[in-house]
């Protein structure tokens, strides 16, 4: 019978789906020294098999590594959990990106829900403004962002950060929010549900019992959790919290919920 072993290392809930040849591992994550780079993380897999990528805030850029074939995929967020599968022997590294990073010739907004795979030079590099680019790696994703910057290709936008913390008192709420979706793609209250849903689930996934997840996270009921976690994650918090009813999650790290800042939470 298929289980589920959940363990916390370095702020990074590491999920291994036990049972058969499948296996899902989250190797590693790290914060970054970049001002554009939310973490940076790498797994593999061990067999076949499938799970839930649970919403996503933010955008990300990953390769992915297969019996000497890369490629490399700029997602977008994601606003809703998706079914996916992956086949044995697939290693993916992911450079997640902080709220009001843009690539200039790729905007989140055009990204949710998709991507873009960026074309071959070679066979350990990709095209991207004219120019060869060699694939990074766990190591060195930082300077690959920085030469990202220094091409003029990555900027950020801090009216983003701004909003987020509340401080846009100077301008209209509607010039905030109509700013905050054309860099982030999805609006702010949008990020806060999908964040504090990803909070909710590590919670849960930790043994909190569903009634303290409700107030640790913010959520006005048990039926509103329900309802968020049902649409964002892919299950109910009961199924979050069994072992034998959970299904694996896409990546999931130690996190908090952001600040109220500029716009009150809807209640869906």
């Amino acid at each position: 019978m298929n289980g589920l072993r959940l363990t916390v290392s370095a702020g990074v809930l590491e999920e291994y789906v036990l049972g058969g040849n499948s296996m899902l591992v989250f190797d590693a994550e790290r914060s970054s020294e970049s001002p554009y780079v939310e973490r940076v993380w790498h797994s593999h897999s061990e067999g076949a098999g499938s799970f839930l990528s649970i919403a996503e805030s933010r955008w990300e850029m990953v390769i992915t590594r297969h019996r000497g074939q890369v490629s490399l995929r700029v997602r977008g967020p994601e606003t809703r959990v998706t079914p996916a599968c992956y086949s044995a022997d697939f290693e993916w590294l992911g450079i997640r990106f902080k709220l009001g990073s843009v690539m200039l010739a790729m905007p989140a907004s055009k990204l949710v829900d998709g991507g873009i795979t960026l074309p071959n030079a070679t066979r350990t590099s990709f095209w991207l403004d004219g120019g060869a680019w060699q694939f990074p790696d766990y190591e060195n994703a930082d300077t690959f962002v920085d030469w990202l910057m220094r091409r003029g290709l990555l900027v950020r936008e801090p009216v983003v950060h701004a909003a987020l913390q509340g401080h846009m008192q100077d301008r209209s709420l509607r010039s905030v929010q109509r700013h905050f979706l054309q860099v982030a793609g999805v609006t702010q209250n949008a990020v806060r549900q999908i964040e504090r849903a990803r909070y909710a689930t590590l919670l849960l996934r930790q043994g909190a019992s569903i009634a303290d997840v409700v107030y640790a996270a913010g959520y006005f009921d048990q039926p509103h959790l329900t309802r968020s976690l049902k649409h964002l994650i892919g299950q109910t918090p009961a199924q979050v919290s069994s072992y034998s009813q959970s299904v694996q999650l896409s990546f999931l790290y130690k996190t908090q919920p952001l600040a109220m800042g500029t716009l009150e939470m809807s209640p869906t």
